[in-house]
């Protein structure tokens, strides 16, 4: 993407062979403002949460699994390419968006060697594939990711899985990645898990304590993001295992079992991915169709209510009979909002990198876990909308952004975290000086790689259509 890509430590050459291809992009990327009201429909690629609890329910199911819709991007092919290793056959066809997960049987087959896996920065891939491998019957495994996925939480999940048994070597610090486990499966028991600092913790769990030689019981000892295990229970019971939460809800309970998955099922698309999208008229006016989207609330991803805070300020999303429609006269005022973002915060990025443009000031919160995910995001937030003239009040766990004149030829440091660069280059299309040239850039747009590898050209041919209308 602009530059060679580095073959990492135990990444085959199949798995660089699959990575999507995309525009060459340079490591600084001028955002083209739009002129003309955005118009048209734009397709969002499947969900990354889904895709790879999908494939790893896939890789559990006792027969081969078809994912239709699937993400094709850096996180998801990582998943993928471990489950190869791990001796499962995972086919794959881009074009189709397509994933077959077979040969489930031959999972786990005795080697001699360790296994390296190699997770990049994936948290999903990373805490799925942790549980994954501690619930195998044999074996040994050996997973880490680049440097920056070795400070990301991990203790509250190595230390779950101990306690049902697991044999888990952190070869760095204690709780962290690198990670050694020495399988001899799961036997079951009571496990305590706080979960605040990544929901992905839970739900990793969750998905492997069917494997486990008895019931498995998992107490929660403190607030965990809700939808996304709402997101993974329900996935579950939708490949065919029923889980029993009981009424406190803050204790789950699941006895040995399989799962009977369909032969094929159908990834949503990407609440978050499609966030940006529902943003982009507040921006440019006009109005934009999202075919396939759900309706805030149905489907699976709590993302989804980032339509409605879109609404409070100022535009009109309506559901259709294929999807979302976004629209956004700019005759109408957009206002500044107090939003608790705790239940999906990946989207509070994209909310604060248009703050600037709001009338008054918008205060988010509920943000303080988002500070342990690929980076510190709510002082990188704060960084970038400064270094943009605006005036940020940072808390531990939120952000107060009071709009000010935004300052023009300013680079925007993406910390290798797609969501910077995706949040702001939409605020980039904004024709901040009525010229119709780029004002604002974007450091490492290939960082969107990781989950949307796609998002830059999308972006621009959407541009280019707008012209033509």
């Amino acid at each position: 993407m602009g530059k060679a890509v580095e073959k990492p430590l135990g990444v085959t050459a199949g798995f660089l062979d699959a990575l999507p291809i995309v525009m060459a992009l340079p490591d600084l990327l001028p955002i083209t403002p739009f002129t003309r009201p955005v118009r048209g429909e734009v397709v969002v690629p499947g969900s990354k949460s889904l895709t790879n609890r999908a494939l790893l329910l896939a890789a559990l199911s006792d027969r081969p699994v078809t994912l239709t819709g699937a993400l094709f991007s850096e996180d998801t092919l990582l998943m993928a390419e471990a489950l190869r290793k791990l001796g499962l056959s995972v086919t794959a066809d881009e074009a189709a968006l397509t994933v077959r997960v077979a040969d489930q049987a031959q999972a786990f087959a005795a080697t001699a060697a360790p296994v390296e896996i190699f997770v990049g920065l994936a948290g999903t891939a990373a805490r799925f594939l942790t549980a994954l491998c501690a619930a195998a019957p044999h074996g040994v495994y050996r997973i880490d990711g680049i440097p920056q996925m070795r400070k990301r939480p991990m203790r509250a999940l190595i230390e779950a899985l101990r306690g049902l048994g697991a044999d888990i070597r952190c070869l760095g610090e204690e709780g962290f990645f690198p990670i050694e486990i020495h399988a001899h499966g799961l036997r079951g028991g009571t496990v305590n898990i706080d979960a605040s600092e990544s929901s992905q913790l839970l739900s990793a769990l969750l998905m492997v304590a069917p494997l486990a030689a008895g019931p498995v019981k998992v107490a929660l000892t403190a607030e965990v993001r809700r939808p996304f295990v709402e997101m993974t229970t329900r996935l579950m019971t939708e490949f065919g295992y029923k889980l029993d939460v009981q009424a406190s809800t803050e204790t789950f309970v699941l006895k040995p079992g399989r799962y009977n998955a369909p032969s094929r099922y159908a990834i949503e698309p990407d609440a978050t991915a499609a966030s940006y999208f529902l943003a982009l008229p507040l921006v440019t006016g006009g109005a934009l169709h999202l075919p396939f989207l759900r309706a805030p609330g149905a489907g699976l991803q709590g993302d989804t209510h980032f339509a409605n805070v879109l609404t409070r300020v100022g535009a009109t999303i309506r559901p259709s009979s294929r999807g979302l429609d976004t629209h956004f006269s700019q005759t109408t005022m957009q206002r500044g909002v107090t939003q608790d973002f705790s239940e999906f915060s990946d989207t509070f990025l994209t909310l604060a990198a248009l703050s600037p443009l709001l009338a008054g000031p918008t205060r988010i919160s509920g943000i303080a876990h988002t500070r342990k995910q690929e980076t510190d995001r709510v002082a990188g937030m704060a960084r970038e909308l400064t270094r943009l003239g605006q005036h940020v009040i940072e808390t531990p766990d939120a952000l107060e952004i009071a709009p000010r004149y935004l300052r023009s030829g300013e680079t925007i440091e993406t910390y290798r975290d797609h969501r910077f660069a995706m949040s702001f280059a939409i605020l980039g299309c904004l024709d901040l000086r009525g010229d119709g040239q780029p004002w604002l850039t974007i450091k490492d747009p290939g960082c969107c790689a990781k989950t949307f590898p796609h998002f830059f050209e999308l972006l621009e041919t959407i541009r280019q259509n707008s012209l033509a209308s």
